[in-house]
């Protein structure tokens, strides 16, 4: 517990200044027994009764992804099909579409990155694309943005509609910085077709 201070104001906006709460200390822990009459560590009463929902839920709103579909597109093991917002990667898989240039190097970044891991999705403003894929931006368990890094990397082109515009400015200074880096799509000859 961070202070006695702190423990007694948390205490007493549970219970409105009026509830009671029991502590017993048992075994070297300390239980509470509160009004929904549960035994409950202290820690994990506090937890789950007083930090923010935000940090809470962290762990709930994580979930997994089964498999890679290109560059830019995943799906999740409840069969949810989920696009990167703001950015776009060379197609691999888009029906009468040829294989693309870097397309198989963003795949299998985009794989390396996720498959298999835990993640949590950011939402814009649309909630879906007209082909009924989830859009969102893609943070992986450590925090890290996984829009931006292929973009970064020079596995992706930033590439914004609005009304999804949250990370624009951050994906146009990432490609800015691929291209000046010469990454990815941005090497030199990286794309150049091989005559005959």
């Amino acid at each position: 517990m961070r202070n006695a201070r702190e423990l007694l104001r948390l205490v007493s906006k549970m219970t409105g200044g009026l509830g009671l709460i029991f502590l017993i200390f048992l075994g070297g822990a300390l239980f509470v027994f509160d009004d929904n009459t549960k035994w409950k560590t202290l820690d994990s009463f506090f937890t789950n009764n007083f930090f923010s929902q935000e940090e809470n839920s962290k762990q709930s709103d994580l979930v997994r992804v089964a498999r890679i579909v290109d560059g830019d597109t995943i799906e999740l093991e409840n069969g949810e099909k989920v696009r990167y917002i703001g950015i776009n990667t060379p197609e691999s898989v888009k029906t009468n579409t040829p294989i693309q240039c870097m397309a198989k190097e963003a795949s299998a970044r985009n794989k390396e990155l996720v498959e298999g891991k835990l993640i949590r999705l950011e939402k814009d403003v649309s909630d879906r694309d007209r082909y009924g894929r989830l859009l969102r931006y893609i943070y992986l368990e450590d925090g890290t943005f996984v829009n931006d890094i292929l973009v970064r990397e020079g596995y992706a082109r930033a590439l914004t509609f609005p009304p999804d515009v949250a990370f624009a400015e951050n994906f146009k200074q990432s490609e800015r910085e691929a291209r000046e880096a010469q990454r990815g799509l941005w090497t030199q000859d990286a794309c150049q077709e091989t005559g005959s």
